[in-house]
C-alpha cells in the first residue's frame, strides 16, 4: 500500500512540475492574464480537469511560480550579505550572483519582471510580499552597522528597499542583454556596480533631514 502511495505521490509531483514548466514556457511570449488553462494542460498532455488536482486556478499556479522564482534568489543574496566584508566586495559578489541567476533562470526572471505590475492581483501581491521579505532580510543584515551610525529603523528599511529594487532592475537589465551578448552583459554589470557604489556613498553621508 505504501509503495503505491509513493508512486502516486511521485506522479502527482511530476505532473505539477510539468504544469509549472509548461506555463513558464508559454509565458515567455504573453502575460499570465492572457494565458488559458487549456493551453497549459494541452502542452503537458493532460485533461483540463487534472489541472485542479494541483492548483485552484491559473493565479494559484502563478503564485507557486513566484515562490519558486524569488525563493532561490533570497537564499543566494542572503549568503552574499553574510559572507562578504566591504562594500566593493559585496557589490561585485551581488552583481555577479544576479547575472548568474539570470543566466540559469531567464524564464523565471522574465515572469517576475512582467507580472510584478501585471493584471493578476494575487500574483502581484505575492511578488510584493516576497520582495518585502527580501527587504526585511537585507535590513536585518544592515541594522547592526547602521544603528551604530544613528540610522533609524525606518531609514534602514528604506535603504534595504532601495537595494532590493536595484537588484530587480539589474536582473531585468541582464535579461534584456541575453542571450549571447557578452559586451552588453558587461555593460549592465559595470552600470550596476557604479549605481550600487553611488548608493553606498550616499549611505555614508546620509543625514535624516
Amino acid at each position: 500500500m505504501s509503495h503505491r502511495c509513493g508512486v502516486r505521490q511521485a506522479q502527482k509531483e511530476k505532473t505539477r512540475r510539468a504544469l509549472m514548466d509548461a506555463a513558464l514556457r508559454l509565458l515567455e511570449d504573453q502575460s499570465l492574464s492572457s494565458l488559458g488553462l487549456r493551453e497549459v494542460t494541452r502542452a503537458v498532455g493532460v485533461a483540463p480537469a487534472a489541472f485542479y488536482r494541483h492548483f485552484r486556478d491559473l493565479s494559484d499556479l502563478g503564485v507557486a511560480l513566484v515562490e519558486e522564482s524569488l525563493g532561490s534568489l533570497h537564499h543566494m543574496i542572503g549568503a552574499i550579505l553574510a559572507g562578504q566584508d566591504g562594500d566593493e566586495e559585496r557589490i561585485d559578489a551581488t552583481v555577479e550572483a544576479v547575472a548568474e541567476h539570470v543566466r540559469r533562470y531567464p524564464a523565471h526572471i522574465r515572469f517576475i519582471a512582467r507580472e510584478r505590475h501585471g493584471g493578476v492581483r494575487a500574483v502581484r501581491e505575492a511578488i510584493a510580499a516576497e520582495l518585502d521579505r527580501f527587504a526585511d532580510e537585507v535590513a536585518t543584515d544592515f541594522c547592526p552597522r547602521l544603528s551604530a551610525e544613528d540610522w533609524s529603523p525606518e531609514d534602514v528599511r528604506m535603504l534595504a528597499e532601495l537595494y532590493v529594487d536595484h537588484m530587480v532592475m539589474t536582473a531585468t537589465a541582464f535579461l534584456e542583454a541575453q542571450p549571447d551578448h557578452p559586451r552588453l552583459e558587461r555593460r549592465v554589470a559595470d552600470t550596476a556596480r557604479k549605481q550600487l557604489m553611488l548608493i553606498s556613498l550616499g549611505r555614508r553621508h546620509w543625514r535624516d533631514g
